[in-house]
């Protein structure tokens, strides 16, 4: 009889002798691919084992919250379809609408949430609900964040909700007369103290939400909120949510945060404490280790970047010296010289391309002291190594923005050598930051340009089609839509033409450089750099940019000029028609000439949206019917007021209405004489 197939080891041994008593394990939670990825590291001797430091245990299993049928699906469906579309007559009609969804959705809400085909909808109806009906979706929504936070598609509505009532909580602090409400208020109506119970809902769970996959970016959200940053700002919308989120939008393109994009809201003392416990909570439960091991996890490094940064504003210079501080936690050498555990997980980090994106925020919001030991131990005697680097050079862009002026030309002298490199390895963010940083420091600029020539090669003309990557053997044959997606991937264009533009601003060498290989281009190279969505913002910048660039402007208009009806019409090119206005500043002559090529072509530029922003941003109605005000704005003169020559002209007619009195005064005075006259001559006949 054939032996039963059975697995060797100890391990199933004691399997078996469990499945057999009925003892059986409770399930594991599931480990996504990305958590998986963060158990690689950079350095050694941090590396850790993942289930001992960052498997913490959750708060259990997620409720079911049951499914809607079909026909609730389907009308839900449809709904969200209208809503997208938003083809209603007027305000009031979708109002309307939405009432009547608010009511077919009545205690469907947790429901519709956690669906993957009408949560959408409910992103949608919280955009469009008015402070009533978002007050009552929280209150529905309150005692479950804990559980829809952990969710995939509900984790998206809660996100949606905070940051819409959000601007509700200053409205409130405005409505009740006070410029910080009291912190022990016990109205339980108010969207503040709906915000706290929310935050005391994921307080005891943040070591293990903040490795969550979905439930870390609620928490992010939910901590700008109660800091009072801005919602909808560059900064702080990179930590909240990844490139590949489906942003839900209004089909009006209306702000559904208008005037809170950068602006710092007010918020209650009681936020200030609520956030003090979250930042608590984070460092409480973990040791140095662990919290290193997360600045490389993919999931938790974007929340320790914001509570790093929001502990900086709180705490300022007193965040070095609380040794229960966030900070300090990770970095409790102080300082952290050479040698030291600190210097070597912060060397270890640079080099990440996670955990380098927290050496960011520390080398930027670090106090002074600390910062400059950082930049003495780990960045000046590995200035060429880390500027070589892809990752690490973007943490040296932070640590060049914050040198002085000694140590910045210091560092100039010691990179300019490994220009060449640095060129060839497409590094050019470097470069870039030490010409803004000697513009704003004042600092010589000559040896950067010196090294840029020899490095993009002596012959102008091809210094600059390298240096902005301008080929027409590739562009020729490439349809817009190709031309635009292959621009878009290379991101070295971009780079690179941003370097350009930098060069501009800055007056000297390294200007001069940018507008010679201009000057000498050919016809074709300089309509194909006009048409580049990358080099045509140098071309652009080179017209508008401030200083004495008259010369320049007066040799490479006239060329531009010629050229416009190539590019009026292209989606590209007709930026740099529009830029020719600025460009013939106190050049009318040539600023003249650029209306009467417009009016020859008027049928196509009408017929082309390109053409109508050109027409348009040209007031080229206004040259046609009222040519004498065009020419008085092309001239920058504004309407009531007078060029020198008739400011001239009345000042000499008010002299020579004054000139007959003073002629008359001047023949009375002649004729009156002084006493002192009079007695001058009486005394001269007595002696006579």
């Amino acid at each position: 009889m054939p032996k039963e197939h059975r697995k060797r080891g100890r391990r199933e041994e004691q399997k078996r002798k469990r499945e057999q008593e009925g003892d059986y394990p409770v399930s594991k939670r599931q480990r996504s691919d990305e958590d998986q990825k963060g158990e690689n590291f950079v350095d050694d001797d941090f590396s850790y084992d993942a289930a001992e430091h960052i498997a913490i245990a959750g708060p259990g299993d997620i409720p079911f919250y049951g499914l809607l049928d079909d026909e609730e699906q389907e009308y839900f469906k449809r709904a969200d379809i209208m809503l997208e579309l938003d083809q209603f007559s007027d305000a009031e009609q979708r109002d309307l609408f939405l009432a009547n969804i608010y009511q077919e959705a009545s205690g469907k809400e947790l429901k519709i949430a956690n669906s993957q085909s009408c949560s959408r909808l409910m992103e949608r109806l919280i955009l469009l609900s008015t402070p009533e009906q978002l007050k009552a979706l929280f209150e529905i929504f309150s005692g479950h964040f804990l559980n829809l936070a952990q969710h995939r598609f509900a984790s998206h509505c809660c996100e949606t909700l905070f940051l819409q009532a959000a601007p509700i909580v200053g409205e409130e602090t405005l409505a009740s007369g006070k410029a910080k409400p009291d912190s022990e208020s016990k109205n339980p109506n108010t969207v503040e103290r709906m915000f706290l119970n929310a935050s005391k809902e994921f307080e005891t769970h943040l070591g293990y939400l903040m490795t969550d996959t979905f439930a870390s970016h609620t928490i992010r959200v939910l901590l700008v909120v109660l800091s009072g940053r801005p919602l909808v700002d560059a900064q702080t919308t990179s930590l909240l949510q990844s490139k590949k989120k489906e942003n839900i939008k209004l089909a009006s393109g209306e702000n559904p945060l208008p005037g809170l994009d950068t602006v710092e809201r007010t918020v209650p003392n009681s936020f200030d404490v609520a956030l003090d416990r979250i930042m608590k909570g984070i460092v409480a439960g973990m040791d140095t280790t662990s919290l290193r091991a997360l600045a490389s996890h993919p999931i938790a490094n974007p929340l320790l970047q914001l509570a790093l940064d929001l502990e900086f504003r709180q705490s300022g210079k007193s965040n070095a010296k609380d040794t229960t501080s966030l900070f300090r936690k990770m970095l409790p050498d102080n300082p952290p010289e050479e040698g030291t555990e600190s210097a070597s997980f912060f060397s270890g980090i640079l080099y990440d391309p996670i955990g380098s994106r927290l050496s960011e925020v520390l080398v930027t919001n670090s106090p002074g002291k600390m910062f400059k030991v950082l930049y003495q131990t780990l960045f000046r005697k590995r200035l060429p190594s880390l500027a070589k680097n892809e990752t690490a050079s973007y943490v040296l862009v932070k640590a060049l923005e914050r040198l002085n002026r000694e140590d910045l030309r210091e560092a100039v002298t010691e990179l300019c050598p490994q220009i060449q490199l640095l060129v060839d390895r497409s590094r050019t963010s470097v470069i870039k930051c030490l010409v803004g940083r000697c513009q704003v420091r004042e600092v010589d600029s000559h040896p950067l340009a010196v090294a840029l020539e020899e490095a993009y090669g002596q012959n102008p003309q091809g210094k600059l089609k390298r240096m902005l990557r301008l080929d027409p053997v590739e562009s020729e044959n490439l349809s817009d839509e190709r031309r635009k997606q292959i621009d878009h991937q290379d991101a070295t264009k971009a780079h690179a033409s941003l370097l350009a533009q930098s060069m501009l601003e800055m007056p000297g060498p390294l200007r001069e450089l940018i507008t010679e290989g201009i000057l000498v281009m050919e016809t074709p190279d300089l309509l194909l750099m006009a048409k580049d969505r990358s080099a045509t913002h140098v071309l652009q910048k080179s017209l508008t940019c401030t200083g004495d660039t008259a010369r320049y402007r007066r040799m490479i208009m006239p060329r531009l000029i010629t050229l416009t009806l190539d590019l009026v019409t292209d989606p590209v090119g007709s930026h740099v028609v529009d830029a020719y206005w600025q460009g013939s500043k106190g050049l009318s002559f040539l600023r003249e000439k650029v209306p009467e090529r417009l009016l020859q072509h008027e049928t196509s530029l009408r017929d082309s949206v390109p053409g109508r922003a050109v027409w348009r941003n040209w007031k080229m109605d206004m040259y046609k019917t009222r040519l004498t005000d065009w020419m008085r704005e092309a001239k920058g003169r504004i309407e009531g007021t007078k060029t020198g020559i008739e400011l001239a002209r009345e000042r000499y007619a008010t002299r020579k209405q004054h000139q007959p009195s003073r002629e008359k005064q001047g023949v009375r005075r002649q004729k009156t004489k002084s006493p002192r006259t009079d007695a001058n001559a009486i005394v001269a006949a007595s002696q006579g």
